[in-house]
């Protein structure tokens, strides 16, 4: 037995409470965007899964808080019925909340097997693995509804290759003087993938510019659309010189609405959320790119997306939005 009567089997990794705390900012966030998408839905084959959403949201936060409690950490605040207004007019269409629910879906999988991986605990790994056998229900239902109602971006296919074959050079000296190889198979997908997060980003950023109350935060979405702008042109312009095809764009979907739904801390959260991940998504792609041009690419949307989530948690900080996650003991100031 430890000195607090458990052993580190049985006490919390930092790791799962990092787990479990994000998921439940993230799930504390969804459930009031869910309620307010089947607030306003009309589509009959899309609610379904909007509800479906919401129960798994709501069904992380009870076995979260049960975690937590168990080993005395306290719960994060998130978010509550004070984030949303139920009463706010439609500010997307319906296509959009399938797409919005496709690009967080996936968000959810990533995040999933990597709590799996970084846990030592089997209760808190079969949480996770609950998770992403849930989700992934989620995900074929998004999917199979989106192709059917024809607003799914597929990713550009490749011709199967005649043989074994090895590369020469990586293609970097050769790019620099303009002979540029195609696209291979990873690269196309990571720029198609990269693109149709990035232009969803942009159109989120729009919808919340328009209702956003505070300066500072409108201001923010609206520099945030120019950049999100800007790194999902630079994808497809890269796909388009090789005649290959770009994701659809959302912008047409967010209404003239300028009644908010969500609070501005919501608002703020859900963006650094996404840039966030989208650091994620640019680095790995930087490490299986070997063009040149591509590489350059996506060291300056990176850049971009950097310099997007330093504002986002200064504005945060400002407005005391930016919840303190648990901390390693401070045995400085017992010195």
């Amino acid at each position: 037995m430890g000195i607090f009567g458990k052993t580190k089997k049985d006490t919390l990794s930092a790791a799962e409470v990092s787990a479990l705390w994000h998921q439940y900012m993230g799930d504390s966030m969804a459930i009031c965007v869910y309620k307010y998408f089947l607030k306003i839905v009309e589509n009959k084959e899309i609610k379904p899964i909007l509800e479906f959403a919401l129960q798994l949201a709501e069904n992380h936060i009870t076995k979260i808080l049960e975690f937590l409690k168990s080993e005395n950490f306290q719960a994060p605040k998130g978010f509550t019925e004070n984030d949303v207004n139920l009463n706010a007019p439609r500010l997307f269409s319906d296509s959009f909340l399938l797409f919005y629910s496709y690009i967080m879906t996936l968000h959810g999988l990533t995040a999933y097997s990597l709590a799996i991986t970084n846990s030592e605990r089997e209760d808190i790994q079969d949480h996770f693995f609950e998770c992403t056998a849930t989700s992934k229900d989620l995900f074929r239902q998004i999917v199979d509804l989106s192709k059917k109602q024809k607003i799914f971006s597929s990713v550009p296919s490749v011709s199967p290759p005649h043989g074994v074959e090895f590369m020469d050079s990586t293609g970097m000296i050769s790019n620099l003087i303009g002979d540029k190889r195609p696209l291979n198979s990873s690269e196309i997908s990571n720029l198609f993938f990269n693109s149709k997060k990035t232009g969803f980003i942009r159109s989120l950023s729009i919808a919340f510019s328009q209702v956003a109350t505070r300066e500072d935060v409108r201001k923010f979405m609206l520099k945030n659309v120019k950049l999100a702008g800007k790194d999902a042109e630079s994808f497809d312009a890269i796909l388009q010189k090789d005649n290959l095809p770009i994701p659809k764009r959302w912008d047409a979907e967010i209404t003239d609405s300028t009644v908010s739904p969500f609070s501005d801390k919501l608002m703020m959260f859900h963006a650094a959320l996404l840039v966030n991940t989208a650091l994620s998504y640019y680095g790995a792609s930087l490490g299986s790119s070997l063009r040149s041009d591509m590489i350059l690419n996506y060291k300056n949307v990176f850049n971009h997306a950097t310099l997007a989530g330093a504002l986002c948690f200064k504005i945060l900080v400002k407005h005391g939005w930016l919840e303190k996650q648990p901390e390693a003991g401070d045995r400085k100031s017992l010195w």
